[in-house]
């Protein structure tokens, strides 16, 4: 294990990359744009481990970190806002989540990112902007499911920010696996408020969005086809979904 593997496990060393990430970003989700949280009551008693949060993905940063926060203020018994920033003060530092290998070792700052709880996987079907199609790699999977014995863990199962793309098995091997409690989470509002990455702004004063659902009741025995499906419907991400709305157009403009 890594130095950098070692450092991210240990909850002072988190404390702090929360706090340091925490404040520069702070204004950029509450004053510079406006967000607007619903569901926090959804994940006020959860357990604090075996959670997983499956989640639409818009950009590379700006969704785990506006999570980060979130998740510290309903520590702090926020409901459905941030208000002020002093929850970073105690953390909840509890919390993992799965990020491409590749994304996470390209600079400097990702790779602070990265101490702040990232999961690093090979991608399933994507590396180093080729298209190659790899089968679920073990180590990935048991890297996931040892941090969900004693964490929460954020995932993005499409792997990618273009809206409505496929979802990937790997997700519903680890439900089917691990029976995890299942929470979908719809963003919307980051793509158009900062750049692919997350680190800049594209548009100030957009309006941020999270959404908390409730946990899914999942039949674990079910093919890992018919629990992606479940989850893909649950972030909004489905065939159906894209035919209902023009998100995909109007990202399309806006660029």
């Amino acid at each position: 294990m890594g130095l950098s593997e070692k450092l991210k496990h240990i909850k002072l060393v988190r404390s702090v990359i929360y706090g340091v990430i925490g404040c520069i970003t702070y204004p950029g989700l509450a004053l510079i744009n406006k967000i607007k949280i619903t569901g926090t009551e959804n994940i006020e008693n959860l357990p604090k481990n075996n959670v997983l949060f499956v989640s639409n993905h818009q950009t590379y940063f700006a969704d785990v970190i506006t999570f980060i926060h979130i998740f510290c203020a309903v520590k702090w018994r926020k409901k459905n806002t941030l208000g002020l920033p002093y929850y970073l003060l105690n953390p909840f530092t509890r919390l993992y989540y799965v990020a491409a290998e590749e994304t996470m070792n390209g600079n400097w700052i990702s790779r602070l990112f990265k101490l702040a709880g990232a999961l690093t996987v090979k991608r399933t079907w994507r590396s180093e902007g080729k298209e190659v199609r790899r089968g679920l790699d073990p180590s990935d999977t048991r890297k996931i499911t040892r941090a969900l014995e004693e964490n929460w863990i954020i995932t993005f199962p499409q792997g990618t920010t273009k809206p409505f793309a496929p979802g990937r098995k790997g997700t519903a091997h680890i439900i089917k696996q691990c029976k995890p409690i299942v929470v979908p989470v719809v963003i919307n509002g980051f793509w158009r408020a900062f750049t692919k990455k997350g680190l800049t702004f594209k548009r100030r004063g957009s309006l941020l969005t999270v959404n908390f659902k409730q946990p899914l009741v999942i039949d674990y025995e079910a093919p890992a086809e018919t629990i992606l499906e479940q989850v893909m419907d649950a972030i909004e991400q489905s065939k159906k979904f894209m035919l209902k709305g023009k998100h995909h157009l109007i990202s399309a403009l806006d660029k």
